[in-house]
């Protein structure tokens, strides 16, 4: 099949069976900390901030976790980082199952977490380039978001289950044992070792850095992330656990159902996506991520789990366009031999305002109306996502010459 041909590369094949399994444990260990910590201390506080600890360490790590990515290889980068998090998510566990938990000890170890993730995620976005053929990058990115948004469909649902009767801390288990898994799939990884770099650290920073801020596409979206996903997190990863613990209209279990279905919409698209090129990917994808507001409404304005879910699904399904139009656009753009230090400049500048964002909606929450709020968050974030299509280099950007198979090319 067209859709799956990337599949034909060998490195790619084991590299995708390898982020299936993280993705499937992975889809479940949100929900698991979520609760855990509310178990703990039932407050939106405690929640944001362990959320921000994790964020914050990420946000630290970011750019030198670029730098190490483009001048070590990539899949040993990964498998390094995700021994860590096994140490310090069966701590997590241990602790959790021996009743010994605290808000700050969970924070510690998801700090240890978030900077562990600060090096595998320009490692990931570096090395997909490496594994297939430019024909395909479309096709690899849909596919891993299609078995993204298949796990996320169930893992909330099990994990919503699993916390419900059994507790977080077997939820913690089952991202360990997937960790392991994936560790010795990826050893099945064969590149190249990169080119040294003859250059110092602090050079290898700086050329990212100009590589990063001469693209006006690049920096004008990721400045507008900075804020969307300031709103994103305090909205749905403070609020939404908040309101399901406290509003029997969602509860925990519909709290599962409402990520499930966002998993759901992001699943449908990457159906599409296998099969439809875009042609204006970031245009596309703009107009796509705005649909985030919908459930962060819905959310402030009638919390039940049927509307929110709804509203939910079609939020996934412009995330999935936003996505992987952004990711082709940044793997076709940029050289390959700095594109894990872009990716972290990037990365970087969509996340560091996150801190913000949990620490706002959690002080916000116990101080004002949490549906004018929730409401208000969401028409400031259409205008700003919507706003970046005022941008030239936003609106006109194409796909790689060559990129798209001449009968498959068509505005979309």
């Amino acid at each position: 099949m067209p859709s799956l041909a990337a599949l034909h590369d060998r490195g790619f094949r084991w590299f995708f069976l390898a982020r299936a399994i993280t993705m499937t444990a992975g889809s479940m260990s949100s929900i698991a900390l979520a609760f855990a910590v509310l178990g703990i201390d039932n407050s939106p506080q405690s929640l944001a901030f362990v959320l921000t600890v994790f964020t914050l360490a990420n946000v630290v790590f970011l750019v030198f976790g670029g730098v190490v990515a483009d001048r070590l290889p990539r899949a040993l980068v990964i498998r390094t980082c995700y021994v860590v998090d096994i140490l310090s998510i069966g701590t997590t566990a241990v602790l959790l199952f021996s009743g010994t938990a605290s808000v700050p000890l969970l924070a510690v170890l998801s700090a240890v977490n978030g900077a562990s993730s600060a090096f595998v995620m320009p490692a990931m976005q570096g090395i997909i380039p490496q594994l297939t053929t430019p024909a395909h990058l479309q096709q690899a990115n849909a596919m891993l978001s299609f078995v993204r948004s298949a796990t996320t469909i169930g893992g909330p649902i099990i994990a919503g289950i699993l916390v419900a009767t059994a507790g977080p801390a077997w939820v913690m288990l089952i991202q360990a044992a997937g960790w392991a898994i994936a560790i010795v799939l990826l050893a099945m990884v064969r590149l190249p070792a990169p080119a040294p770099s003859g250059s110092s650290f602090l050079r290898d920073l700086r050329t990212g850095w100009n590589e990063f801020w001469s693209r006006t596409w690049m920096w004008s979206i990721c400045l507008a992330f900075m804020l969307l996903n300031a709103i994103h997190i305090g909205a749905w990863a403070v609020a939404g656990p908040y309101i399901a613990k406290n509003d029997p209209r969602l509860g925990i279990a519909g709290w599962g159902w409402v990520l499930s279905a966002e998993g759901a919409g992001i699943l449908v698209m990457t159906l599409l996506m296998m099969w439809l090129p875009l042609k204006r990917p970031l245009r596309w994808g703009m107009l796509a991520i705005s649909a985030l507001a919908i459930p962060l409404a819905m959310l402030g304005l009638h919390p039940h789990a049927v509307v929110v879910a709804v509203a939910a699904f079609i939020a996934g399904a412009g995330v999935e366009v936003f996505n992987t139009g952004w990711n082709v656009t940044e793997m076709e753009q940029i050289p390959g031999d700095k594109l894990s230090r872009v990716a972290s400049y990037d990365m970087l500048a969509s996340f560091v305002a996150m801190p913000l964002g949990t620490l706002a909606f959690g002080w916000l929450i116990g101080h004002v109306d949490v549906a004018t709020l929730l409401v208000t968050s969401a028409v400031i974030y259409v205008v700003i996502a919507l706003g970046t299509m005022l941008v030239p280099s936003v609106w006109r950007m194409g796909r790689a010459e060559g990129a798209i198979a001449p009968q498959a090319v068509a505005d979309s």
